[in-house]
């Protein structure tokens, strides 16, 4: 009568191949090295100020061809009562939202400015969220210059139909506006915050 061995009543395709052991741990350790991440890489730190520099600086051409060729309150129809250019400041924040609280607003939109510098570091690893953050920057910073230069924000893009208008609204807001729909995409669909993920 021989002595049981380790595999007595196991059958062959039972057998776990100690490669098959290896392989499993190298691929538990291989994994976290690849989804590891370091924050933004150069060229995506370059994407996001470029795109932080270029809204601001169409925002603030716009405002100072404004403020050189119409009198506060001076409109120039566009396509008919549809689009009109205004000069129009706003002492509050977007779309005119709580007035008379532009020096507080300054303050809170340099705050807004770091912050939105400090969330790319942490969270700027895919392109969607790195395009919304540039966005929001240069919108920030240009109302920002606004509050400091002129007391208010100058504001002169003016649409509507009639008497229903839509509030007037400045480059530098359409930008912020459309950082905000992309963070509530990147919200709702989590995966569209991986399309050019940053290795």
């Amino acid at each position: 009568m021989s002595a049981a061995t380790p595999t007595d009543g196991v059958r062959d395709n039972e057998l776990i191949d100690d490669d098959d052991l290896i392989d499993d741990e190298e691929d538990g350790v291989a994994a976290p090295a690849r989804a590891a991440w370091h924050g933004p890489s150069l060229r995506r730190w370059l994407l996001f100020a470029a795109l932080g520099v270029g809204v601001l600086v169409i925002d603030q051409l716009s405002k100072a061809a404004i403020t050189a060729n119409l009198a506060p309150s001076q409109s120039v129809d566009v396509l008919g009562s549809w689009l009109r250019i205004v000069y129009w400041t706003n002492s509050g924040i977007l779309f005119g939202m709580l007035p008379q609280s532009a020096p507080a607003f300054a303050i809170v939109s340099a705050a807004v400015v770091g912050l939105i510098v400090l969330y790319h570091a942490k969270a700027g690893r895919g392109l969607v969220i790195t395009i919304a953050l540039g966005l929001l920057m240069g919108g920030a910073l240009g109302n920002l210059i606004d509050r400091l230069h002129y007391g208010a924000v100058v504001d002169w893009v003016d649409m509507g139909v009639g008497g229903w208008r839509f509030w007037t609204y400045n480059f530098g807001d359409a930008a912020i506006t459309m950082a905000i729909l992309l963070l509530i995409v990147l919200s709702v669909f989590p995966k569209v915050g991986e399309w050019g993920a940053d290795d």
